[in-house]
């Protein structure tokens, strides 16, 4: 399989840079929610962290024929805060995903022919939408001054970021098709 095209190309790295600074300011995110007394938002942080990490992995896996140093732009929200401040930066970014950069993305790399990156930016759209929204539910409840509720555990896919919250992950990725065995827990 050869490099993609530069556009292409680009436009991993820079989703490969900005899922990186997600995974680390999720982290971050978790042990501010964790000393504020939020635990199950510590936990939605931790677990969406490591959604990012795969999303940012997938990018990466997909830029394997390259061997260049390169500077990424990618942009994201600063300046964290209280736990709520810290879910409406976290909702403000999952949604610029949503409406603007993984549509463009996805876009160019249909337009260039890149099968592999037009799935790895398809697959990480479908999960951020699904994150923003869980976002927005831990938002309303610490703004109301109570954790977020989660009823059993935040399941991820590791293979696509796909994420889950339930007492049991479903039967098989509805993003990726990977096993129900794959899941890990939060």
């Amino acid at each position: 399989m050869a490099a993609p095209r530069p556009m292409t190309r680009d436009a991993l790295m820079s989703a490969f840079g900005g899922e990186s600074m997600a995974h680390m300011r999720y982290l971050i995110f978790a042990e501010i929610a964790e000393r504020e007394g939020f635990k199950n938002v510590a936990r939605l942080f931790r677990a969406i962290a490591f959604a990012e990490q795969v999303h940012a992995r997938n990018h990466y896996e997909r830029l394997r024929d390259l061997n260049v140093d390169a500077k990424v732009v990618a942009g994201g929200p600063f300046g964290p805060g209280s736990t709520s401040k810290n879910l409406e930066m976290a909702i403000r970014g999952e949604e610029f995903e949503v409406n603007e950069m993984y549509p463009a993305y996805i876009a160019l790399a249909e337009s260039q022919g890149e099968k592999e990156a037009a799935r790895s930016f398809r697959w990480a759209l479908e999960a951020e939408k699904i994150h923003a929204e869980l976002y927005r539910k831990a938002k309303q409840a610490v703004d109301q001054g109570r954790d977020f509720e989660i009823d059993g555990y935040v399941w991820i896919c590791p293979v696509c970021g796909h994420t889950y919250v339930g007492r049991e992950p479903p039967e098989r990725c509805p993003i990726c098709g990977a096993p129900k065995d794959k899941y890990v827990k939060f």
